[in-house]
């Protein structure tokens, strides 16, 4: 298999056409041109199809090793449209309850009061006895929603074994594949039957737009999900789309710096008497490390540490150069998020650090300055 940046590369490139451009430029429009010849159109209207649609979702799908993929608006809506086109009344939702937070908040405020059973189950309880006697007591259709490494505990759950538990009692795997993207993970391969990532953060990479994604190794699996793409109107604009499709062509290029932050980043952290309890699914002494290396190609560019207090954190960030307070993550630039801000069940001083592109030796001064001046 090529390197990352050479398959991201490959993905985005356009036909080799004399005279044409290397690389499509955005597509502004909503209504197409309609042939006297009725349904012989690709596009008739931009909510249905369009072609910078097309041109990403080929990519994307490419990139995880899919069949087909469909891009959506963001990674909420990425999820969202998978539940309520699998699930109706009567059926089962296992979510990560270490995981990202607002998918738990949609299972219980939006699933629950539809008939829809919400189970919780801790990244690490997936692959077990507990998930082989929920699946058993399971009624309807089943669906197991595993995100790994989870956000933001970055626990990690053995995809093979979670896989042939969902294959043997008939439930429908659904991994998020964000925190690892496909350049660290390939979830489809492992045995998932749907993958779903927030493509606003690593993939994209600056920051500066929203957009989900998803990801089957059957394409008939999508169609469900495409009609509820279009009946929900829950879509990417044309900006965003070229956007994220330009972007995506220095993903592996971008992530592979970013790794390699986040392991030196991992490494002065597990030694620095100012951060406790450092998670990081490389370093070889975390408890993530040995189903990680089973299955992960690269680690990420998520680290996890605490500090003793929010007011902490707050003087770790004003005295660095490098860091910026900031949500989400993947981006350029390394920044730092206390959790228990949003709701997640950590400790107040719980910081999630998403590693940029900055030169390492920069980097890990930086914040060796910052922490030791606590």
């Amino acid at each position: 298999m090529s390197g990352d940046s050479t398959r991201c590369v490959k993905a985005v490139a356009a036909d080799k056409v004399p005279g044409s451009p290397m690389q499509r430029g955005p597509v502004f429009a909503a209504p197409y041109q309609l042939s006297s010849d009725e349904g012989s159109e690709s596009d008739t209207y931009a909510r249905a199809s369009n072609p910078g649609w097309r041109d990403l979702e080929s990519a994307l799908a490419t990139l995880e090793g899919a069949a087909g993929a469909l891009v959506v608006g963001s990674g909420m809506s990425a999820i969202t449209v998978v539940l309520r086109s699998l699930l109706t009344a009567g059926d089962t939702v296992v979510v990560p309850s270490d995981g990202y937070y607002q998918v738990r908040a949609y299972a219980r405020e939006r699933l629950e009061p539809m008939g829809i059973t919400v189970h919780e189950l801790r990244t690490v309880d997936m692959a077990g006895e507990a998930a082989d006697a929920l699946l058993a007591s399971a009624e309807g259709t089943t669906v197991v929603v595993a995100e790994t490494p989870a956000n933001p505990s970055l626990d990690v759950v053995d995809l093979r074994i979670v896989s042939e538990q969902c294959a043997n009692a008939g439930a429908v795997l659904v991994v998020d594949n964000t925190t690892a993207t496909p350049l660290g993970q390939q979830p489809l391969e492992l045995g998932a039957d749907v993958v779903v990532a927030s493509g606003t953060k690593t993939l994209s990479g600056h920051s500066d737009l929203l957009m989900g994604y998803i990801a089957a190794s059957d394409a008939d699996f999508l169609a469900g999900m495409e009609r509820e793409r279009a009946l929900s109107g829950t879509v990417l604009g044309p900006f965003e789309t070229w956007l994220a499709h330009r972007s995506l062509g220095t993903a592996g290029l971008r992530f592979e710096r970013q790794c390699a932050n986040a392991l030196a980043l991992a490494d002065l952290l597990e030694t620095h008497p100012a951060a406790h309890r450092v998670r990081y699914p490389g370093l070889p002494g975390d408890p993530a490390h040995a189903v990680a290396a089973g299955q992960m190609s690269r680690f990420g560019g998520l680290v996890t540490f605490e500090v003793d207090s929010a007011e902490q954190f707050h003087r770790l960030v004003a005295g660095s150069d490098l860091l910026v307070p900031a949500t989400s993550f993947g981006g350029i630039h390394t920044t730092a998020d206390r959790r228990a801000r949003w709701g997640d069940p950590v400790p107040d001083g719980f910081v999630r650090l998403s590693c940029g592109i900055e030169d390492t030796d920069d980097l890990v001064a930086d914040l060796e300055s910052a922490l030791s001046a606590l």
